[in-house]
């Protein structure tokens, strides 16, 4: 069983892995998937706070200045905050949504990574929600407090928490920066899931012995 100390390396492994494929302009997971970012909503809060962190830095630095231990504790923290900070919004730009054939996924961050078959949705609409209310086999994943895509599932789909709690959910919010093109794109491989299945030959009748 994980650990809570495994988790916690874990995700911050995956947040400086995350920073540093931000750096080299790659992204994680697509494959040959359509992506669909999420970021740019939260781009401008992430990097104020980072500067807020920034300058919190600087202060701290002269007004801890005469005293050199607890300065250099204050300075290491700092600078992993502002580190987090941007890990997170890195973690957020190189892992987006990603809408395969078969597969709708669903990421924020390195916190949510969660894969819808297609053929388990029943449909998806788009849906600007900036208030949201905890309910059983619903699952919110919202970005600058607001989610734009609503996805509602024929069957339920395990969605396991930051700790490997499960939930079995029936709904999704979310959000997107161009939440209609992905509805667009989903509807379009909804509607391609249904005709295929439609046209798939049926099974022969066993035949009297």
């Amino acid at each position: 069983m994980r650990t809570a100390a495994y988790v916690l390396v874990r995700h911050e492994l995956r947040l400086l892995a995350s920073l540093a494929m931000w750096l080299a302009r790659r992204t994680h997971g697509a494959g040959g998937g359509r992506v669909f970012g999420y970021a740019r909503g939260q781009g401008a809060m992430m990097f104020g706070f980072a500067f807020v962190c920034l300058v919190e830095t600087l202060t701290m630095s002269v007004l801890l200045r005469d005293y050199p231990t607890v300065h250099q504790m204050v300075f290491v923290l700092d600078v992993y905050t502002i580190v987090f900070v941007v890990g997170v919004h890195a973690a957020c730009v190189v892992r987006p949504h990603v809408l395969d054939p078969d597969v709708l996924r669903i990421r924020r961050a390195v916190h949510v990574d969660l894969r819808l078959p297609v053929d388990r949705i029943a449909a998806v609409r788009r849906e600007l929600r900036t208030t949201h209310e905890h309910a059983d086999g619903e699952l919110d994943i919202p970005v600058g407090a607001q989610t734009t895509v609503t996805v509602e599932l024929a069957e339920p789909v395990a969605h396991f928490g930051f700790f490997g709690r499960r939930r079995d959910i029936h709904l999704v919010r979310f959000h997107a920066d161009d939440a209609d093109s992905l509805v667009q794109a989903l509807g379009q491989a909804l509607a391609g899931a249904v005709t295929q299945a439609r046209s798939a030959p049926s099974p022969r009748p066993d035949l009297p012995a």
